[in-house]
């Protein structure tokens, strides 16, 4: 069993709270990823099972949700805005400029799985492009060298 004791009964109090078992299928994804940081085949059956449902209709909800992984991630996510006013002040460039500092490409985590790193169509700060997101944080008005060292600072 992939999903713990202690998981298991916080998805089973999100489905009391609910009409119908899969409208805690969400809420549950949410308990898994936290637990496992990401929804792994295993896991999937595993939901399946509890919410009476195929496995493939729990991984038609993970892909659908940029929220949830269904590969191993990095500690850190690294998002780079590339919408079109970002695109217009260089963020393209920026996002090859770091996938090639990491070694990997947009979709990929580094090897020893520090960062994984990808793309965002609106991170919702026009003004300040090109810009990131690392985890939560945003960085506005960037230019290569600061997102290196950004990301070199990450451990």
């Amino acid at each position: 069993m992939v999903i713990s004791a202690e998981t298991r009964a916080a998805i089973d109090a999100e489905i009391a709270k609910y009409p119908k078992r899969r409208g805690a299928l969400l809420p549950a994804l949410h308990l898994v990823q936290k637990q496992t940081g990401w929804i792994s085949p295993e896991t999937a059956q595993e939901l399946a099972a509890i919410f009476e449902i195929h496995p493939i209709e729990v991984m038609e909800v993970v892909t659908f949700y940029n929220m949830f992984y269904d590969r191993p991630q990095g500690r850190h996510h690294v998002y780079v805005c590339t919408n079109l006013p970002c695109s217009l002040r260089g963020a393209r460039d920026l996002l090859k400029e770091i996938e090639q500092h990491l070694g990997i490409e947009s979709g990929e985590t580094t090897p020893d799985g520090r960062i994984t790193l990808g793309h965002e169509e609106c991170l919702g700060a026009c003004a300040w492009a090109p810009m990131l997101r690392i985890g939560a944080q945003y960085h506005e008005n960037l230019d290569v060298e600061t997102a290196k060292r950004l990301l070199d600072e990450l451990k």
